[in-house]
This record gives C-alpha cells, structure tokens and sequence, in this order.
C-alpha cells in the first residue's frame, strides 16, 4: 500500500522541494518536520521542518534588521518588487494551482480565483499604496506662525498567521501591503498549506525581495503562532473567533496592534421580489465555492414565504447540477474537504440536526467513492435553534434554509448570533435592498451576489464586526493600519506660550479672542 499521496505534482522534484523547504527559517535542529495529510487520497504529502520557538525570535530579528534598510527605499522601488512578483504569478500559477488542490482540495476553479484576488491586491497597492500613505498636510494649533503634518510610519515586523483555506490569498495579500508599507514579516505557514507559502515566498525572492525581509516560520500552530505573537510589533490573523480570542489576548499583554478575520455564519435574503434563478445559482456559488470552507460562505439563506417554494425548487436545481469530485482539472465544481477534522465537523452538525427533526432536502452525506474526505453539497429545512447548524459555524458545504414573513423578519434573522462577517441580499430593487443592508450586521453585504463581489473590491475595506473579528483589509485601512501615525509640528516663532515679560493675562485674552473670532468663522 502507498504511503505517500499518489497525487503529488510531477513537477514537484526532490530538488525542487529542496528549493522550497529552504525558505523555512529554522537555524539550528529545529522540531524535526511536520507533514500534512493530502486530501485527495488521505496520505502524507511531504515533510518540512518545524521551527522552534527561539528559530521564531532568531527570525524577528533577522527581519528587524532587513527592515530598516527596505524602509529606506522608495515605495517606487519597493512597488517594483510588487508588481514584478505579480507577473511571475501569472506566468506559473499552475504551478501553485496543483501545491493548493494537493494541499488542500478545492476545485481549480476556486484555486484559481486565488490568483485572481491576489493578483488584483498586488496591482491595486502597487499602483495606489503611496497616495494612501502620503504625508497630509493639516491645520495647525496656531494658524501662520505653525505648521503641522500627519506622516505614516513602518510599525516594523508584522506578524502574518494565516490558514489552511486560502493559503495564498490570505497568506500573500496580507502580507503585499504590509511590505510596501515599509515593513519586514514573519508569516507562520499553516501546517496543512506550507508548500503553498513556500512556493509563494521563493517566487518573492525571485521578483526581488531582498533577503530576510519576509521570514517563513512553520510547525506546531500554538507554540510557533505564539512566539510569533509575542515576537512581532503588530500581528494579522486569520481564523476561528475561539483562537483569534486568544491571540488578541496575547497581543494586548504587549500593547500591540492586531488585524483579526475571524468566524462566520453568513446569512443571505431572498426578498419576495428576487429573481429566483439568479438568487437560486449565487446562493450555491457562495454556499459551495472551496467546499464552504471559507469565511464569507452563505450558511443561513433566509426566503420571504411568498417565493419559499419556488425558490427552494431552483436551489435543488442549482445544487444537483454541482459536479463533485476531485483531481487537477477544471472539470468539477466542488472538491472534498480538507481533512478528516472538517468532514467529522460537517457531518455531526448534519446528523445532529436530523436526530432533531431537520429535512435533508439535498446531499447530506459523505461520498467516500469519489474521495476520503468527499462530502455532498447539502441543503437542510426545518433547522431550529437547539441544533447546532443553527447558528454553530459549520464550515463545510451546507446551507439551512429559514423562512421569513417579511423584510423586517428576514433582518432580525440575518442578524442573529454574535457574528458578523458577510451577508447576500438578492433583489429586484437595488434601492431598497441597499437601505435593508445598512440594517443588517456585516462588514460588507453583496447585493445580487453571494459573496465575492463585496471581497473582490480591494478598494473597499473588507472585516467583520462583533465575533468575526477587528479590523479591515483592503483599501486605505488595508496598508494604514500597518502603519502608526506620527504628527510633525513646526512652529516658526519658537515655543508657543506668553512672550517673555509680558503677562499671562494678555496672552489669554488673545487666546479667548481667537477662540471666539473662529467659533463665528465657522473654523474648526
């Protein structure tokens, strides 16, 4: 019997693994390695080293001191870097299209919009990173006689810990804007993906990253991912609300900045004058998409009862017509889960919820014909609040569906649970579907889409509120907040206060007038 995946990439030589397990920055024994477990056919896929703690500590330090000779650069210079490893993604991503699928399992489709979403963060900070970050002239205490300029600084190394289910996305475009920003980065590789941010920092190295400016660490997720937390000057995390609990925790004994992503359980409307079609194929590209294995999926679809039936018809339509299997084509829509922890949570949430009374009206089970971790897109009805899909994160290929009696309804059930990531709305009335979206608790809420528009918006920031998290990436608040602000104050007259000899009285009078003259010229 095999004991090693049958599925790994031929291109993927001895010596080409070489190349890759290079960038782990272990500097001594290390822990051994680590090996992850492929899903496609449940066997190992290849060692690579684990770090140790002090291997993390050794890494911030090397960063440390490679940052402030790339902070020296321009951010021209640095955007070069940027843009040069965005060709070079383009020009061999199938190459990191075959480390995601045999990593980590989904589709090609969706490892492919990877590329896209990575690619498109790269262009946008490249080409518009600096005008976020420009200095800004304001207005001074002391208007004339003082001047006042708010500056954006490096925060210095930025910790990145990213997962298993967007391992390039997430790993990458977190860490494009912390570099041209000006910082160095130690990213802890997850344990499932590492080939994947391997491939994607020995691709940096080549487009001209200088060395140690962004150091891989990998091994045990707790103890590396918190000495990386206790190591770095900020730290971006994504993951479960649980560990991102803890890491916030940890980041605050230090008083450092973090950016957190965390859990879901998104809800999307169909109001009563939706296209049924259109609602029926976004809920399943959103619900589906990476197996539901990520945290903007549609989990709770919410239908106004006057189009419940024939909405419902459509979505089975749309969820038979799913081609589930596995391999490196692009000739399926849904892969398997990515391990046997993810299929072990899909399945008892499921069978919890029919010992409970819920209708499988679609799926609901595993497929181990097609792949050990193989699971059929699901569709459940009649979920109620003892069950655990209710609002439990399930995290898998499985959607519940809710009736609503009206749109006031559909709002208080889009917006139930301590989450509050992405929501979906589908209408016919964009006016009124935007005013439902201000009622309803996201940090980005896609109208007529399931999920992705609102993500593929890099100019628009993306994060969650309450449980999924603090922060946002993209946009202006994507590359700021790797940055503290600093204000420059230049007075032309020396220090500000009573000239010497003269009474504190009249400086106060004058300062009583001002106060008053600005308050009736409406300034400030």
């Amino acid at each position: 019997m095999a004991t090693v995946s049958a599925y790994r990439p031929a291109w993927l030589t001895d010596a080409r693994l070489a190349s890759l397990r290079r960038w782990v920055a272990v500097s001594g024994p290390g822990e051994g390695t680590t090996t992850a477990i492929a899903p496609f056919d449940a066997l190992p896929t290849v060692p690579v080293p684990a770090c140790t703690p002090d291997d993390v500590e050794r890494a911030v330090a090397r960063a440390r001191v490679a940052q402030e000779r790339w902070a020296e650069l321009s951010y021209g210079a640095r955007a070069e870097v940027v843009l040069r490893f965005h060709d070079l993604l383009v020009e061999r991503q199938d190459e990191v299209l075959d480390l995601i699928q045999w990593e980590m399992g989904k589709a090609r489709f969706h490892a492919w919009q990877e590329i896209l979403l990575l690619g498109t963060v790269a262009r946008h900070y490249a080409r518009h990173g600096r005008t976020y970050l420009e200095d800004r002239s304001v207005r001074p205490a002391v208007p004339v006689v003082t001047s006042a300029r708010e500056l954006r600084i490096p925060k210095g190394v930025i910790g990145i810990v990213s997962p298993w289910n967007y391992p390039l996305y997430l790993g990458v475009g977190d860490l494009i804007p912390a570099l041209l920003a000006g910082n160095a980065a130690v990213s802890k590789a997850d344990e499932q993906t590492p080939l994947t941010l391997l491939w994607a920092r020995a691709l940096m190295a080549e487009a001209g990253l200088p060395e140690n400016v962004w150091e891989v660490v990998s091994g045990d997720g707790p103890a590396i991912g918190a000495a990386v937390v206790d190591s770095v000057d900020f730290l971006c995390f994504t993951g479960s609300t649980a560990t991102g609990r803890l890491v916030a925790e940890r980041a605050a004994r230090r008083l450092i900045g973090t950016s957190l992503e965390l859990g879901g359980k998104n809800p999307l409307v169909v109001r009563a004058d939706a296209d049924l079609d259109l609602a029926a194929r976004g809920t399943v590209a959103a619900a589906f998409a990476t197996s539901g294995q990520m945290c903007i999926h549609i989990e709770r679809v919410i239908v106004h009862r006057d189009v419940y039936d024939a909405f419902t018809g459509a979505l089975l339509a749309a969820t038979s017509a799913q081609r589930l299997g596995q391999g490196f084509g692009f000739g399926y829509d849904i892969g398997p889960l990515a391990n046997r922890a993810q299929l072990d949570r899909v399945g008892a949430h499921v069978r919890d919820a029919v010992a409970k009374g819920a209708t499988v009206l679609a799926g609901g089970r595993a497929r181990p014909d097609i792949g050990p971790y193989a699971y059929q897109p699901t569709v459940l009805a009649g979920v109620t609040d003892d069950m655990d899909v209710c609002l439990g994160e399930t995290f898998g290929p499985v959607i519940a569906l809710h009736r609503a009696d009206d749109d006031a309804a559909a709002v208080a059930a889009a917006n139930r649970g301590r989450h509050g990531l992405s929501a979906s709305i589908f209408s016919r009335n964009i006016a009124e579907a935007q005013a439902m979206a201000r009622r309803i608790r996201a940090g980005a809420v896609n109208i007529n889409d399931g999920a992705g528009l609102a993500i593929g918006t890099v100019e628009a920031p993306m994060g969650g509120r309450g449980d999924s998290g603090l922060g946002r990436r993209h946009g202006p608040e994507g590359i700021r907040k790797y940055t503290d602000a600093q204000t420059v104050a230049v007075s032309r007259l020396g220090p500000v206060g009573p000239p010497p000899g003269r009474p504190a009285e009249s400086f106060v009078a004058l300062g009583n007038r001002q106060l008053k003259l600005l308050r009736r010229l409406g300034i400030r």
